[in-house]
């Protein structure tokens, strides 16, 4: 009878042993649920940079192709102007414009 306690307590030692390995070890549920969070975070960011892509190839076949796209973009983002256009840059974002004094007068 001694015997079969000892085994019997030593099972349930080895149980439990097992148990804790199984929650917290390093292949056990609190790494899967870490690594599944972590798995969702990659992919929705991966859907995000596929989708930037498919916008920037887009894009470029509109460069490629479209003649009046592409003199849109080349005005608004290099600040090209037609002859007898004048351009005004305002300052984004409230930035100041300058010290304040007129380049004219220095």
């Amino acid at each position: 009878m001694f015997g079969r306690r000892v085994i019997v307590g030593l099972l349930l030692l080895l149980n439990v042993y097992l148990l804790l390995g199984l929650l917290w070890g390093e292949q056990g549920v609190a790494s899967y649920l870490d690594l599944r969070k972590r798995y969702q975070t990659l992919r929705s960011e991966v859907e995000g940079l596929e989708a930037k892509s498919r916008d920037l190839s887009r894009d470029i076949l509109r460069l490629e192709s479209d003649a009046d796209y592409q003199e849109r973009m080349i005005r608004e983002r290099m600040n090209y102007v037609r002859k007898n256009e004048v351009l005004y840059v305002f300052p984004e974002n409230g930035e100041s414009a300058g010290d304040g004094r007129d380049a004219r007068k220095d």
